[in-house]
């Protein structure tokens, strides 16, 4: 048997690296609900989300909200950053940008610029605005998008496998927690600059969409119901 060897220049071999770029994200849209309403980031929202991010600040030991001083920047990166489409949070009540969220981590299909899975995540709210439904809704806002309307298969989640709050406020939307994956993400807390930190994860499927979705409407409802008898 002869056995011909065939040289192919390596110029014209693909590098993956240099014919993939990253996908950038699901397109900011806005999304309204009846307790808040999504609105893609911009520097608009800049003076109420300083004023927001100086509310009660005994919750984000864990989380990176920004100093009133520091809102205008953290808004720039955000809208800098690769691969994120982030919203601001405005309750719809009294019209303020109470905080901050986003899709990132978006995922498509091999050879397709088709997404199938997307990271919910960057997530805080002043603390005026916290166990009012505002975050279930926004959630169900978000996750309604994504598997309704991007045909997402999976919604992810991860937050620092230390923080019991968010764990436990995650698992109330009706995420399943997947484990702990040690050494995953940059460190938030303070004093840990330059650190890695175990990272809880979390995730929502498509098949499980139907029920997280009554749920969270519960949720939504019920907190509707608590805001109509203060009125």
């Amino acid at each position: 048997m002869n056995v011909t060897s065939l040289s192919i220049p390596l110029s014209t071999v693909p590098d993956p690296a240099a014919t993939q770029r990253p996908h950038p994200g699901p397109v900011p849209c806005v999304l309204t609900g009846s307790l808040v309403r999504l609105e893609p980031l911009s520097a608009g929202h800049v003076p109420a989300l300083a004023r927001a991010a100086e509310e009660d600040r005994s919750a984000y030991d864990w989380t990176l909200v920004p100093r009133a001083s520091e809102v205008a920047d953290y808004v720039a990166a955000q809208l800098a950053r690769p691969g994120l489409t982030p919203f601001a949070q405005v309750r719809l009540s009294d019209g303020a940008a109470v905080g901050c969220t986003a899709y990132h981590n978006p995922r498509t299909w091999p050879e397709s610029e088709e997404l199938y899975a997307v990271e919910i995540g960057w997530t805080w709210l002043a603390a005026s605005a916290q166990r009012t439904g505002i975050n279930a809704e926004a959630k169900l806002l978000l996750l309604t998008h994504g598997f309704e309307t991007l045909r997402l298969a999976r919604v992810d989640w991860k937050t620092d496998a230390r923080n019991q709050r968010p764990r436990q406020a995650i698992e109330r939307l009706g995420a399943r927690f997947e484990g702990v994956l040690r050494g995953w993400s940059p460190s938030h807390a303070p004093g840990e600059e330059g650190r890695l930190r175990d990272s809880a994860m979390f995730s929502v499927i498509a098949a499980e969409w139907p029920e997280v979705k009554s749920h969270l409407s519960a949720r939504v409802a019920s907190a509707q119901s608590r805001l109509g008898s203060m009125t």
